[in-house]
């Protein structure tokens, strides 16, 4: 991925421990300190053992050099790699194998708590256009969470999930988690108030949905992170063509 600059914010790919310490930071206050309200240390990182697989991408506010977003890169050359993606810990993923063409899976993404500008989310999906088109790639694909594990407030975005956004039978992930909320079929009667749904659904799988993406049918409750998940791909050549231009736009 190339450096991108753009307003107020450039994208660039980390380069060294520093740097992505600096990005396993940003991952604990989002997903750790802010969610249980803890003070960070200098210890305190999120990381695992991908991180030396991923390429990790930051976003930096120029005046100031601080650190706003960051996300992490997997690459594989086809589904028949989808078994050592982050993703497949959680979810059976074997229908995927049959996918011909590159894969990349987004993870760890996160946007600094006290940022709220949303050209720090559209620069985002800029620069990853840029990738896609560079690369070939052909799906994107990852974890979209939900903050905590009680599905209490999320019955609309759920019901939403599995009346417009499931994915084709031909790539539909299957159970593998010890602890999953299966919201397709539970919900299976709700009719979802949109309105309640968009506001309770996670911004970047908003993108993703906007983009022609899909989900799993069930979300993982993973204790761990705090979060109630569900798989997201998204097929290069199902985003509609306004909305890739946009994304071209944003990426130039």
């Amino acid at each position: 991925m190339m450096a991108l600059r753009k307003g107020r914010y450039e994208v660039l790919v980390a380069k060294g421990p520093e740097q992505i310490r600096e990005a396993q930071q940003l991952r604990w206050l989002c997903f750790v300190g802010k969610r249980s309200q803890l003070e960070p240390t200098d210890d305190s990182i999120d990381a695992d053992d991908y991180d030396d697989r991923c390429t990790h991408v930051l976003i930096r506010e120029i005046p100031t050099g601080k650190l706003v977003a960051c996300f992490r890169m997997l690459t594989l050359s086809g589904g028949c790699e989808i078994g050592d993606s982050y993703s497949a810990r959680y979810y059976n993923l074997s229908r995927l194998l049959e996918f011909d063409g590159k894969m990349v899976e987004i993870g760890r993404f996160c946007i600094h708590p006290e940022r709220q500008d949303p050209d720090i989310l559209r620069l985002a999906w800029g620069a990853l256009a840029r990738h896609v088109d560079a690369e070939g790639v052909e799906m994107l694909f990852g974890c979209s969470s939900f903050m905590g594990t009680d599905t209490q407030g999320y019955e609309d975005a759920f019901a939403m999930l599995r009346e417009r956004h499931l994915a084709p039978k031909r790539w539909l992930p299957r159970v593998k988690a010890p602890k999953v909320f299966r919201f397709a079929r539970a919900l299976k009667l709700r009719k979802p108030d949109p309105r309640l749904a968009m506001a309770a659904m996670p911004p970047l799988l908003r993108s993703y949905l906007a983009m022609g993406g899909w989900v799993s049918d069930h979300a993982v409750v993973d204790q761990q992170m705090n979060t109630l998940h569900v798989f997201t791909g998204l097929e290069i050549r199902a985003i509609p063509p306004g909305r890739a231009k946009l994304l071209r736009a944003a990426g130039a």
